[in-house]
């Protein structure tokens, strides 16, 4: 680890004693029908939260659950149960969500699989580890997602726990086997087989293993080789679930890293241009995963795999920021240093006023403006087509014929 590395850890470390630590909420307030109970007595070890139910949702659920796989990205409170430094479980985080707390989401506001969860019907879905593990609990989704975690299980070891893809993949199979004992074996058959999957996942596989050529990786596999290792590996967990009864997969491909203000600092970035040898392989693992899951659609009968190019609608965003109001292209609305990419988020202070005209929040992370744009992207195609060879809604509406 290089020496910036550690002064940002002893940075953390001390922001961490230095401000109170709030509560990540499971679901947003206007979901829950009464107050969550909070127990703060001295006496008690933790605090803890009672199980809270939900209103039904405002429209007939399309689909019965989301289930969500993946990193960062979609984290929606896992790592808030696991000694990482991958955290999200402060202000500023979560300032602009529904709470206007922390959830241990990586954005100001909304991750893109919360507008989808409302696009479908459906509640924002909990955490795996943030729910109490009965059937009502995950009943209409669960969200594995853990920040750090990538496709190579020791991706994002330095930051701490994390729970990688092939991890993830054994809890939802771990969830379906307690869905056999609770509901029987056809109607969970039914349940997975007609709810949607989605999966966002790969991009610490290069900030966290690639690009830090852990283990000399760089001298073993070219990007175009270390690519195909991904991408074969995401096919093989793909298969897996299918194996288990999936049937309706979103795959998320990767957005363009070498946009993000912590490779503008890193790589003395002038003007904001992005990085291209990082794109570059950004572009290619995209690639090979379309390709990918193109013969998924060939091989797995009854299956609708559709693949998402998050880099295509994030360039796109970044191209034309004038139409989406995004006057701050480069810049992280919450860091320090040039293009606030040197030091991560991790104090209300370093925060700017108004993210909604950013399109990054932090290092790597984009806005909840950006992700509400991305999220109709994937449902309609609604500002750019990105999805192959369907989008989301076109999905659900073949599966209704």
């Amino acid at each position: 680890m290089d020496f910036s590395a550690i002064k940002i850890l002893f940075i953390f470390i001390f922001i961490s004693f230095t401000y109170p630590k709030t509560i990540a909420l499971i679901y947003p307030q206007d979901l829950i029908t009464h107050d969550s109970v909070f127990d703060f007595s001295p006496f008690s070890p933790s605090f803890s939260i009672s199980p809270a139910p939900i209103f039904p949702p405002t429209i007939e659920p399309l689909v019965p659950a989301l289930f969500v796989i993946g990193d960062s990205s979609v984290d929606c409170g896992t790592n808030n149960f696991l000694g990482t430094f991958a955290r999200a479980d402060r202000l500023p985080y979560g300032r602009d969500f529904d709470t206007h707390q922390p959830t241990g989401r990586f954005c100001n506001g909304r991750i893109p699989v919360d507008y989808l969860a409302v696009r479908l019907g459906l509640p924002f879905v909990p955490s795996y580890l943030g729910q109490a593990g009965s059937i009502e609990d995950m009943i209409l989704g669960v969200n594995y997602a853990s920040a750090g975690a990538g496709i190579i299980f020791s991706s994002g070891s330095e930051l701490g726990q994390h729970i990688s893809l092939a991890q993830q993949i054994e809890q939802v199979t771990d969830t379906i086997q307690q869905f056999i004992m609770t509901i029987g074996e056809e109607a969970t058959a039914d349940l997975i087989s007609t709810s949607v999957f989605y999966i966002s996942i790969g991009t610490n596989d290069y900030i966290h293993y690639y690009l830090r050529n852990v283990s000399d990786i760089q001298s073993v596999y070219l990007p175009w080789s270390f690519n195909q290792f991904l991408a074969q590996t995401m096919k093989q967990e793909i298969k897996n679930l299918y194996n288990a009864n999936v049937r309706k997969v979103v795959v998320m491909g990767l957005a363009p890293i070498g946009c993000a203000p912590y490779y503008l600092w890193l790589y003395h970035s002038k003007n904001g241009q992005c990085v291209e040898t990082i794109n570059d392989m950004i572009l290619e693992f995209n690639f090979a995963v379309r390709y990918i899951v193109a013969e998924l659609n060939e091989e797995l009968v009854g299956a609708t795999v559709i693949f998402c190019d998050a880099f295509e609608g994030s360039m796109d965003i970044i191209q034309n920021h004038d139409r989406y109001g995004f006057n701050v292209t480069d810049e992280a609305c919450c860091g320090l240093g040039k293009y606030r990419g040197w030091i991560l988020c991790i104090s209300p202070e370093m925060a700017c006023s108004n993210a909604s005209n950013h399109i990054w929040w932090d290092q790597f992370h984009p806005t909840d403006a950006v992700n509400a744009i991305l999220a109709d992207n994937v449902w309609s195609g609604l500002h750019t087509p990105m999805c192959y060879p369907m989008n989301l809604q076109d999905m659900l509406a073949q599966s209704t014929r």
